[in-house]
């Protein structure tokens, strides 16, 4: 009996969060699914289209992020430890 996968299922394998007997059946389901193969070359584009995205906050919105947080400053330096 062959397995049906969902999109989900691909999503989860292109992020490596499938299981290794997952991986097997899933890589079978998209040699013998047009519908699925497709989703996954999509999603795998996109994947790595993401990945070159590069977001930089203005000056101004740091320093917001900056005053906020000194609001919550403690007077005990946090112990440091490597």
């Amino acid at each position: 009996m062959t397995k049906t996968f969902t999109y989900d299922d691909v999503i989860r394998y292109l992020y490596s969060e499938t299981t290794e007997k997952e991986n097997y059946l899933i890589v079978e389901a998209l040699a013998l699914d047009d519908d699925l193969m497709n989703f996954y070359l999509d999603s795998l584009e996109i994947k790595n289209q993401m990945n070159k995205v590069v977001c930089n906050p203005a000056e101004q919105t740091v320093l917001k992020v900056l005053r906020y947080s000194q609001q919550f400053a403690t007077s005990i330096p946090a112990a440091l430890s490597f």
